[in-house]
């Protein structure tokens, strides 16, 4: 809604705005959009990686949440559903793009699956923002983006935008046992991305 002042105080709490939304308030919509828009586009961005596309793929999860908010039952926050819709939303166009399937299945459970290591620290956490040259960075986004599409929503929702386990499992519509896994081999196959290139610049580094 361009040049419309949006006003995120109205609603007092989210049990007000969810019941603007269900009573078909155009303006609780759009102050959802400007609340949690920021959010779901890092998501989107992350998964399809690209802007433009983010972009569409968020505009396509507001108007599916704005027409579907009767159904959000308040068993998870309304961020939760929220994510989950973008994050499914970013997984379709990707399916369209590549043509290849996204498999939304849950995988096998490794036999330690609730006690699976951390082989990758948190993204927000380690290495520190302070650590981390452009360069580098640069190596982590597209170790991101070579991540399998679900692989890297987990990653992303987890790791990037600091949900729970609980939260992102919710989000993905998996077990949090499922969620452990994906995030187990996504977070290995970053290791092993992102020792490959610092072995190489150590070797550079090397008289």
């Amino acid at each position: 809604m361009p040049g419309l002042a949006i006003d995120l105080d109205i609603y007092p709490d989210e049990a007000a705005l969810l019941e603007a939304l269900k009573s078909g308030d155009k303006y609780a919509c759009a102050c959802m959009i400007k609340h949690h828009g920021s959010q779901m586009y890092a998501v989107a961005l992350r998964i399809v990686g690209d802007s433009d596309e983010a972009e569409e793929v968020v505009q396509e999860a507001f108007i599916s949440a704005c027409k579907k908010v009767d159904t959000f039952e308040g068993r998870s926050k309304l961020s939760t559903w929220l994510y989950r819709i973008t994050t499914n939303a970013a997984l379709m166009r990707l399916r369209r793009q590549r043509g290849d399937t996204v498999s939304l299945d849950e995988p096998q459970l490794m036999e330690d699956g609730d006690l699976l290591p951390r082989q990758l620290g948190d993204w927000q956490v380690e290495p520190s923002e302070e650590a981390l040259t452009s360069e580098l960075r640069q190596v982590m986004e597209e170790a991101v983006q070579d991540l399998n599409p679900t692989l890297r929503a987990a990653f992303v929702l987890r790791d990037i935008q600091g949900l729970n386990t609980e939260e992102a499992a919710a989000a993905l519509e998996i077990s949090e046992s499922a969620l452990k896994v994906r995030l187990h081999r996504a977070r290995l196959q970053l290791r092993e991305s992102l020792a490959g290139y610092l072995a190489g610049h150590q070797e550079e580094m090397t008289p």
